[in-house]
């Protein structure tokens, strides 16, 4: 695979400089493509880039989202019976990209969501749309290497996942095949606010940039400034999901209670 860099990676790789630049860990705060509606998807992205986003990870809504917790499994359930679709979630990437022309823009989804991207189309499109990055929640590795290349011709990052089950000499073997940044699953389990982090969280961060090439942004279960002010020393970058999209209310049209949230957390990110 070339080593040269895609579209996405120089605008990743920028944010996460900066970060460190500036003393901080990267700070990505996580949406929902059409929760609660199109419009609310909007406001609450902006309001995630405006509160100190550095970058944004946007969810496709899914029916059966094996890795998302209680929290994002009501909100796919919300955006898909308002009509949530591959067509309106890259009318968000495109809004955002146009909004917030800086701001690197992740996309996470499952395979099958992807499955069309084998021939490129979907990725092509959704680079079109202004995306920098995938996250495919159940890609391993060993099954990626034909959807590494088609990212990398579309000029999308891939990034892959290891979480603490991962053995050690394959946490190597990922992070070489990371593109942007690798993600770290702090925990065993799904995603969703919690109300301590994991015990062994430092000693597994610390395994994993030991090794990675490449950023290594921690997520799963991070939902407090304290959890971030925590983690900021151990990681280049700090995922927030399921508290922000708690944070937009009832009806997720609260965008500037989750703003403050947001604002909160990246105060956090200083080591």
């Amino acid at each position: 695979m070339t080593a040269e860099p895609t579209t996405g990676s120089r605008r990743i790789d920028g944010a996460f400089g900066a970060a460190s630049d500036a003393g901080r860990a990267a700070l990505i705060p996580y949406v929902l493509a059409g929760y609660p509606d199109a419009a609310g998807a909007l406001a609450a992205a902006l309001a995630a880039i405006d509160g100190g986003g550095n970058v944004l990870e946007i969810g496709l809504p899914y029916s059966d989202p094996l890795a998302d917790g209680p929290t994002l499994q009501r909100a796919s359930r919300v955006a898909l019976a308002n009509g949530a679709d591959l067509g309106s979630a890259l009318e968000l990437i495109s809004a955002v990209r146009a909004a917030r022309p800086a701001t690197p823009l992740v996309v996470m989804g499952y395979v099958n969501q992807f499955l069309r991207g084998r021939d490129g189309a979907s990725f092509e499109r959704m680079a079109g749309a202004g995306a920098d990055g995938l996250i495919i929640a159940d890609l391993t590795p060993d099954d990626g290497p034909e959807v590494e290349e088609v990212a990398l011709v579309a000029g999308l990052d891939l990034v892959y996942l290891v979480a603490p089950t991962t053995a050690p000499q394959r946490i190597g073997r990922i992070a070489a095949r990371s593109r942007g940044f690798l993600y770290a699953v702090s925990l065993v389990g799904v995603t969703g606010a919690r109300r301590s982090l994991p015990s062994g969280v430092a000693t597994f961060l610390h395994r994993v940039r030991a090794v990675s090439p490449v950023p290594v942004a921690v997520g799963f279960g991070v939902s407090r400034p304290a959890h971030v002010r925590r983690l900021a020393p151990l990681a280049d970058g700090i995922v927030v999901a399921s508290a922000l999209i708690d944070a937009l209310g009832p009806d997720g049209r609260d965008a500037d209670r989750m703003r403050t949230l947001v604002t909160e957390l990246a105060a956090a990110t200083e080591r």
